[in-house]
């Protein structure tokens, strides 16, 4: 694992290079790629009236449920640029998987919207994926993209939109009527909301989901959660539950979203995976109202320990596998004035490990932060930094002013499916995409890029990959039978045969324990890529997600490990959060 920082052989922080004008500007333009999908007559025309019908529809959807509000949210009408990617709105019509919609009850008594995501083919039982928005601009209909391509790999998904996004409340019930808002500055809605999520993703008919109490008052909302369902609005469980395995759970989060899964993730013991969308940050609640960096949650004091920070976890090496994935520019995307300033990025990994959190410049300029830390104690992790792209290639947004890469959701839903592969499947097959070496040369990319580089890598910051691989894990177990064997035949008078067998055995598990370290993507991690992934061709979500309902290379069944996990567990009944 290499240091953070540019330093000189001293350990001194070296000079950033001097930035070129012209390499930038050609790098920042790939920001405009994505219009060239959404910019053409035919989307243009297909986007309004997709457009119309979605704002009537959530009109009526309101007055038929006149308990609802959300049309104070930014994206309640689902038109225009919150309207995702259009070519995947008709999923269910076209016969390329099953969604269904749910409503469910948040803690604080808002009532929240989503869509659950399956395939008819596929294993009889799959591990399961919860998606979390990012703030203001993303509604759930953004993460489609994702959504779809992981139910085809094999997945059952919940994507949903946080209180106060897309067509959930605004506002909490009663007492807890301001709990969660302003979702953006409060930050509880990407957090608790995710807690919550996951309860209902979990829910069965013999355990049907049940809210959380509030944080702010400890009220209970779940006298609404029954009456909803009752009355035939609400979803009592999750409408897939037969296909989830209720065992290997895995979630995904972008922006403000990102940060609620990095601290949940390692909080919740029924999750295995995460993989954060810009970016990885610690396992902590941080602090709401804009006072911390990445963002927070406000406190909770009605359930106190449910802000419990479990960074001394991954300290003592019992983290979840976490993927981070970030691009070259921010939010809104600006060209950079000056070559990206890693100089503090090895005072601020210190600082980091005693628990301070990162300033924003320094968690911009120093992407990889969160994963170093991981992977320092052992724990998988990464980070993928797409050239040229934005904090908005997470998010498909159909609007020049989001500006994003043409190939960077198809790098996005690449790697998260494969992680989850990994780390949820626990497929072999997923070392070979997560080591691919496409991404150095995609065909597409090198077509529209201004210079016709094909590597999708960012120069300005590394990607990195640490992780352990299932040959490395055979090895380890391989070993381990050695020295076994050896004990044996030592333990029978054949000192000699089995002192060689316990050497080798012990040899095979520390060449075994050695991760896979890569810490520039970019250069070809010393021809350790491989051109073998699997994948025949090119890769492409909107093909896969457009494609009939069958399976794909890659959708092995999951290996059972454990029972199905209760679904929801009251504050009195664990501990840790």
């Amino acid at each position: 694992m290499s240091a953070l920082a540019l330093t000189t052989g001293s350990g001194i922080a070296a000079a950033a290079p001097a930035l070129d004008p012209a390499v930038e500007a050609s790098n920042y333009s790939k920001t405009l790629e994505r219009q060239t999908i959404y910019d053409t007559p035919s989307y243009q025309a297909q986007l309004r009236s997709f457009g119309t019908q979605a704002e009537a529809d959530a009109i009526q959807a309101e007055a038929n449920d006149p308990e609802r509000e959300f049309m104070s949210d930014l994206c309640w009408n689902l038109s225009d640029g919150c309207a995702g990617d259009i070519r995947l709105w008709s999923w269910g019509p076209n016969h390329n998987g099953m969604v269904k919609p749910v409503l469910f009850t948040a803690r604080d008594g808002a009532t929240l919207s989503g869509h659950v995501w399956a395939t008819k083919s596929g294993p009889a039982q799959r591990p399961g994926v919860v998606i979390t928005n990012g703030s203001v601009q993303a509604d759930e209909q953004m993460y489609w993209y994702a959504a779809q391509t992981l139910a085809k790999a094999g997945y059952v998904v919940l994507t949903w939109d946080p209180q106060g996004q897309g067509q959930s409340d605004t506002y909490g019930e009663g007492v807890d009527q301001n709990e969660g808002f302003p979702a953006q500055t409060d930050g509880r809605p990407f957090f608790d909301g995710t807690e919550d999520a996951l309860n209902f993703f979990f829910s069965t008919p013999q355990s049907p989901y049940v809210p959380e109490s509030s944080c702010s008052t400890g009220t209970s909302h779940a006298a609404k959660q029954a009456r909803r369902v009752k009355a035939g609005l609400d979803a009592g469980y999750n409408p897939f539950w037969q296909l989830f395995d209720g065992k290997h759970v895995g979630l995904a989060g972008h922006s403000y979203g990102a940060a609620g899964v990095s601290y949940i993730g390692q909080w919740d013991p029924r999750v295995d995976a995460i993989v954060a969308w810009d970016n990885l940050s610690q396992a902590s609640p941080g602090k709401g109202g804009n006072e911390s960096f990445p963002p927070g949650e406000m406190g909770c004091p009605a359930h106190p320990e449910d802000r419990t920070d479990v960074t001394p976890k991954l300290a003592a090496g019992h983290g979840k596998p976490a993927l981070g994935m970030s691009a070259d520019y921010f939010l809104p995307p600006e060209p950079n004035t000056s070559y990206p300033d890693q100089s503090g990025c090895a005072a601020a990994a210190a600082a980091y490990e005693n628990g301070q959190a990162p300033s924003q410049s320094e968690g911009l300029n120093c992407k990889s932060l969160a994963s170093m830390e991981y992977s320092k104690h052992g724990i998988d992790s990464g980070e993928i930094v797409i050239r040229g792209g934005s904090h908005l290639d997470f998010s498909f947004i159909p609007n020049q002013a989001f500006g994003a890469t043409l190939r960077g959701a198809d790098e996005v839903a690449w790697y998260t499916t494969a992680w989850f592969d990994k780390y949820l499947k626990h497929n072999p097959e997923a070392d070979q995409r997560l080591l691919t070496d496409r991404w150095l040369h995609d065909p597409q990319e090198a077509a529209i890029d201004p210079g016709h580089d094909g590597n999708m890598f960012s120069f300005y910051h590394p990607s990195r990959l640490e992780i352990h691989t299932f040959a490395g894990q055979a090895k380890v177990a391989k070993g381990k039978r050695l020295i076994r064997k050896g004990r044996r035949l030592r333990a029978h008078g054949k000192r000699a045969r089995g002192k060689h067998l316990i050497a080798r055995g012990k040899r095979l598990v520390a060449k075994g324990r050695v991760p896979f370290d890569c810490e520039d993507m970019r250069a070809g991690c010393d021809g350790r890529l491989t051109g073998n992934d699997g994948w025949p061709g090119e890769y492409s979500y909107v093909d896969i997600d457009t494609s009939p309902d069958q399976g794909l290379p890659g959708t092995l069944a999951p290996v059972p490990q454990a029972k199905h996990r209760r679904h929801h567990r009251r504050h009195h009944k664990h501990s840790g959060r």
